[in-house]
């Protein structure tokens, strides 16, 4: 999704497990029985069997950057936020390398900067959009509001938020967010940050609403437990983000 405007302004600003080895059950102590003779004949003793050690499963090393290569069209659009309803910052032009600092978790969302660069923003780094020299998994994890621009001006939270299930579809709910003359960010309103379970996967996704309303599906599978925050946008800023109420899923 790309939008035409830019919102212009400053932003706000596991150990890899090690295998242990499994000790081996004591020997078995010899039992020597009488013959009849006067020499003691040993009796056979059991070989202890060892058990199998589990693997360490393989992490990637630990890395501060990676470089990517921007493979769409045209330009790729860098956000505020991780996720495609969060209001638009600048954007990379298609074939440029840039340097990726950090990513979100359960996403395919990284931090960049442009190669020697200091003003970072969020974008897609799925396979569509970013050709990534090396692993994402290995970039450090951040905070999904490190550089979210907070607003001066609307510093209480969104009013009236609920959340309803049907079945794995929830839907929060929440008063408008009443705007001064001028403050309109012709961008997305309303953006829902939500962690769930879809397709199996415990995934984060940002869903945005131009109504008072954001629908998320949330299916059951995962042994995270999901939950969710909303806030409103103006075009200096965010709103402070508002706990949901998550609603369990109940097996019929």
């Amino acid at each position: 999704m790309r939008i035409a405007c830019c919102v212009l302004f400053l932003a706000a600003c596991a150990p890899t497990p090690v295998a242990t080895e499994t000790p081996l059950p004591e020997p078995a102590t010899s039992t020597l029985t009488p013959a009849p003779s006067d020499t003691p004949t040993a009796t056979d003793t059991p070989t202890a069997t060892a058990t199998e050690t589990p693997t360490a499963t393989n992490t990637p090393t630990p890395v501060s950057s990676l470089r990517a290569k921007v493979i769409v069209d045209g330009r790729l659009s860098c956000r505020f936020g991780p996720g495609a309803p969060f209001l638009y910052k600048f954007s990379f032009a298609g074939g440029a390398t840039i340097e990726l600092v950090g990513r979100m978790e359960y996403s395919d969302w990284v931090l960049a900067r442009a190669l020697g660069g200091t003003n970072r923003c969020w974008v897609n780094g799925g396979p569509n959009f970013l050709n990534i020299s090396g692993d994402p998994l290995a970039l450090p994890m951040v905070n999904p509001h490190i550089v979210l621009a907070w607003s001066p001006y609307y510093t209480n939270g969104m009013s009236g938020v609920t959340a309803t299930r049907q079945n794995s579809l929830v839907t929060v709910r929440y008063n408008g967010l009443v705007l001064r003359a001028g403050d309109d960010s012709e961008q997305t309103p309303y953006v829902l940050e939500a962690w769930v379970c879809q397709g199996g996967e415990f995934v984060f996704t940002a869903v945005g609403s131009y109504t008072y309303a954001i629908e998320v599906v949330d299916e059951p599978g995962c042994a995270q437990a999901s939950h969710g925050r909303v806030a409103a946008a103006e075009k200096h800023g965010y709103t402070p983000f508002v706990e949901v109420e998550w609603p369990a899923y109940e097996a019929r």
